[in-house]
């Protein structure tokens, strides 16, 4: 079969572009097949805005509590349109590095509609025929709108629609209390709404380690935010222009609604029953090479419905490229994918919790715990809420790590390092500048040889019995 394409990719979303770029630098003939506008999900709607908002609301709070470092100013005015301003001018800087300009005139043919699949080998948009050797699915994912009665009668934002707003609600409400409902609701409440969480889990940011999640959720209540936990919403009303709230005994009434509660993979108008691509409410189903059920169809990112985060959807693109281009020989790894949730405090995990841990490997498990609070840096900056709570081997195999508190997104990557190379928690141990919060790592690593010292009654009686011996020389 004749072909016109040797990759063509639906989708311009994180994964999407990865292997746009990557294919058309390598020489090949690439088609790149958007809807909308490139970019996806983390350049409009999530990572870039919503940290940026994250940034705004952290000076409000920073200037307002400066009286603990004795410096006094009045409360911040917040003016929340040029807050608002501030996010869609970092989404507009960042923008060109995503634009169909810089993708075409790296070779890639960019198109815009709505396509299906035709058949196994074929695309159909804007009633142009797509042949390729190839093709990759990442279409992403949308947010997940739950059947709650007068949801969308008394109507609600996503993350979609949140940042191109520029009047604040006085009053709001956040449904789901994952990532997402925790970073946003606080940056509301810092900036000037008062906000409530409901989330039907037993704590916020259910997938954590519940420990460290109470951290984060305990700085939420203490900043005037309205927690909810076990608590599913049961119905939505109208009452009197405001939108009234009821989850079991519990009513709240608010201005607006933020709506939180998961993500659908984006795959309706794909056709892909024709393409011979198996998938369910998940999403696409993927061997570990990312092929579909179709071998010369490859998917990535949020529409495969593992990780969704713009960094694995940019992991996945690199081995869906190298096997859609060359040979399907490279798999997937995920042992080792970190994540963070950008609350104040931070929370970033990687690897096993200790759950899990103890599930595995029963008795060999050793959980090393140093807290913030034991760190100067952090003593220095007022930041000691939190800890590094790393999860390992009796040999020292590092098999997770879980950190709450200042930078924690950023003091993750040592541990990551250490575990993609297979290294021991000692290697946490080396030199590490003073005074930085990084000495979280190293005092953390350093208590599996404390424990173990503790626990090994020989070695401290020989030693003592080794400096008494000294001393009487």
């Amino acid at each position: 079969m004749a072909v016109e394409y040797d990759i063509v990719i639906i989708g311009g979303g994180s994964g999407g572009l990865v292997v746009a770029s990557a294919a058309a630098q390598l020489k090949a003939k690439v088609a790149l097949v958007e809807r909308d506008r490139l970019g996806g999900d983390c350049l409009w709607f999530g990572c870039v805005p919503s940290k940026s908002l994250i940034h705004a609301s952290r000076i409000a709070y920073e200037v307002k509590h400066a009286a603990q470092f004795g410096i006094y100013t009045e409360s911040p005015r917040i003016n929340f349109a040029e807050a608002a301003g501030h996010v869609q001018q970092v989404i507009k800087t960042i923008e060109p590095h995503d634009s169909p300009e810089r993708f075409r005139g790296l070779g890639v043919d960019v198109i815009f509609g709505e396509g299906k699949f035709t058949d196994g080998r074929t695309f159909e948009v804007n009633g142009r025929q797509l042949k390729a050797r190839n093709f990759v699915i990442s279409t992403g994912s949308r947010p997940a709108v739950p059947p709650i009665t007068g949801l969308k009668e008394a109507g609600f934002l996503t993350n979609e629609q949140v940042f191109s707003r520029s009047e604040r609600p006085d009053t709001l409400a956040v449904i789901g209390g994952g990532p997402i409902g925790c970073e946003l609701g606080q940056a509301f409440s810092r900036l000037g709404s008062t906000v409530s969480i409901f989330d039907s889990g037993a704590h916020l940011l259910g997938k954590e380690d519940p420990e460290a999640a109470q951290v984060v959720q305990a700085q939420l209540a203490a900043e005037g935010i309205q927690i909810f936990t076990g608590s599913r919403v049961d119905r939505v009303e109208l009452k009197d222009g405001k939108k009234q709230i009821i989850a079991g005994h519990n009513t709240v009434i608010v201005d607006e609604i933020l709506l939180s509660a998961g993500r659908v993979p984006n795959v309706e108008s794909l056709n892909l029953e024709v393409a011979g691509v198996e998938f369910g409410s998940h999403g696409v189903n993927v061997n570990s090479k990312l092929q579909t059920s179709n071998s010369h169809i490859y998917a990535c990112g949020d529409v495969i419905g593992g990780y969704q985060f713009t960094h694995v959807a940019g992991y996945e693109a690199v081995v869906v490229l190298t096997n859609a281009l060359f040979f399907p020989l490279s798999k997937a790894n995920y042992r080792v994918i970190p994540w963070a949730t950008f609350t104040d405090p931070e929370l970033a995990r990687v690897g096993l919790t200790e759950v899990q841990a103890r599930e595995r490997y029963g008795e060999d498990v050793c959980v090393l715990k140093q807290p913030f609070s034991g760190v100067d840096r952090a003593q220095a900056e007022a930041a000691t809420a939190g800890f590094a709570k790393i999860i390992t081997r009796g040999n020292g195999e590092i098999l997770g790590a879980h950190l709450v508190g200042r930078s924690a997104g950023e003091l993750i990557h040592e541990v990551v390092l250490a575990m993609a190379n297979k290294l021991k928690v000692s290697a946490l141990t080396g030199i590490h500048i003073y005074p930085t919060l990084a000495e979280v790592n190293s005092k953390a690593g350093l208590l599996l040889k404390k424990q173990k010292f503790a626990e090994n009654q020989w070695q401290q009686d020989f030693l003592e019995k080794f400096f008494n011996w000294r001393r009487s020389l």
